[in-house]
């Protein structure tokens, strides 16, 4: 009975069952029995009614709070479309959307998880390689003479496999601050021109020794906007690409044109070009293609991807017959 109280509907209807009582009472002595029995009567229908409303609002909420259960509990099929007009209506519509939104949530959080798991084990096998070299190395540097020529050698070996370690270590937190928003690009107007032949410096000295031949051509005033720092990083990621592939006395090509839509730097090597294998994948994060230099981790081109889509620029790769591979870098 006391837990019956607690209700504030039945409270309210056994008071407007009281008052109702009272007012066909003062009814009927104040005018006749049946003017009190039809205000009566009219209070108990009255009362009938609102205990039925409260009865079928109360198996709505019941039958709401089971689905929120069994959503809680792993089920993704819940269906909310057997409530009525009303609050809870209202209500439903609100729920709805919620669990939409929990739903995509949990997807979006297993797909980052299962990428996150995907990358740790791409990392993991690339960085296993060469620590294991470098192990063997290790091992090989303590049996030799200290003056000796081999272990000269062997140093130096030791050197480029830390260097190239350190590289993809300083790609990969590159491309996760990117990916993560944690570096804001600073958009200003270059002169694409000069941004390509700024990226050629660095490797300079490696095109002299492979005899590798480079022509910059094109319009000297086409503009871009762009953060000159990072585009400068994809773009010479592109030309490490494009060096690694073309053979010793072969040719690249870098093109600046300008449209009324978009500034373009195309770069094209002398090389064998891109196999039609390999086409569909080579922007992905670790990919390694049938002809990837023995060198590479296959990250550059997904850098180098990840920086232009921050910059409303698009690389597209393709083969150029009687060249090799061209890559194609657009500003908008």
């Amino acid at each position: 009975m006391k837990s019956l109280l607690r209700n504030r509907d039945i409270r309210f209807h056994l008071l407007f069952l009281t008052a109702a009582f009272l007012a066909g009472s003062a009814a009927g002595f104040a005018y006749s029995q049946a003017v009190g029995m039809t205000v009566l009567l009219c209070g108990l229908f009255a009362v009938v009614h609102f205990l039925l409303e409260s009865y079928q609002r109360s198996l709505s909420i019941r039958r709401l709070s089971g689905e929120l259960d069994r959503l809680l509990h792993g089920d993704t099929m819940i269906s909310f479309s057997h409530y009525r007009e009303g609050d809870l209506e209202v209500l439903r519509d609100e729920l709805s959307k919620m669990t939409l939104r929990l739903k995509e949530q949990s997807e979006t959080l297993l797909k980052d998880k299962q990428d996150l798991s995907k990358a740790l084990a791409d990392i993991s096998h690339q960085i296993r390689t060469p620590l294991t070299s470098l192990h063997l190395m290790t091992e090989r540097l303590r049996q030799l003479p200290p003056d000796s020529l081999d272990r000269k050698k062997l140093l130096r070996d030791m050197e480029t496999m830390l260097e190239r370690i350190e590289w993809l270590l300083n790609s990969l937190l590159k491309m996760s601050k990117l990916e993560t928003g944690s570096i804001t690009l600073q958009p200003q107007e270059i002169n694409a021109y000069s941004l390509a032949r700024k990226a050629l410096s660095p490797f300079q000295i490696s095109l002299e020794l492979r005899e590798i031949e480079v022509f910059l051509s094109g319009d000297r005033d086409a503009m871009i906007l762009a953060d000159e720092i990072w585009t400068l990083e994809a773009l010479q990621n592109v030309l490490k690409n494009s060096i690694e592939h073309t053979p010793e006395g072969g040719k690249i090509l870098i093109t600046v044109k300008r449209t009324p839509l978009f500034s373009e730097i195309e770069v094209t090597d002398s090389g064998s070009g891109i196999s039609e294998k390999d086409l569909p994948h080579l922007f992905e994060r670790f990919y390694r293609g049938e002809d990837a230099h023995k060198d590479s981790f296959g990250i550059g081109l997904s850098l180098a991807q990840t920086i232009l889509s921050r910059e409303n620029a698009v690389i597209r790769a393709k083969n150029a017959p009687p060249m090799g591979a061209s890559f194609s870098l657009k500003f908008y």
